[in-house]
C-alpha cells in the first residue's frame, strides 16, 4: 500500500471541501484525516470504508492501485 497514493487520491477527493468538512462527516479528527493526505498514516479498515463511502467509491479505487 503505498501512503503517497492515497494521499494524493484522497486530496484529490476532497477537492474545495475544508478538511473539517470532510473530517466531521467522517467522525474522525481533522489531524487524523491531515495524517492521511500528508503520507504519515494510513487509515484503519474501519475508517477506510467510511471514507469510500462519503465519496461513494469502493475501498479498492481510493486506497489499492
Amino acid at each position: 500500500m503505498n501512503k503517497q497514493f492515497i494521499a494524493k487520491r484522497l486530496i484529490k477527493l476532497r477537492g474545495p471541501r475544508s478538511r473539517e468538512e470532510v473530517a466531521e462527516a467522517l467522525g474522525i479528527s481533522v489531524s487524523a484525516l491531515q495524517m492521511y493526505e500528508n503520507s504519515q498514516r494510513v487509515p484503519r479498515d474501519d475508517i477506510k470504508i467510511k471514507i469510500a463511502r462519503y465519496y461513494k467509491r469502493d475501498v479498492q479505487q481510493i486506497f489499492y492501485q
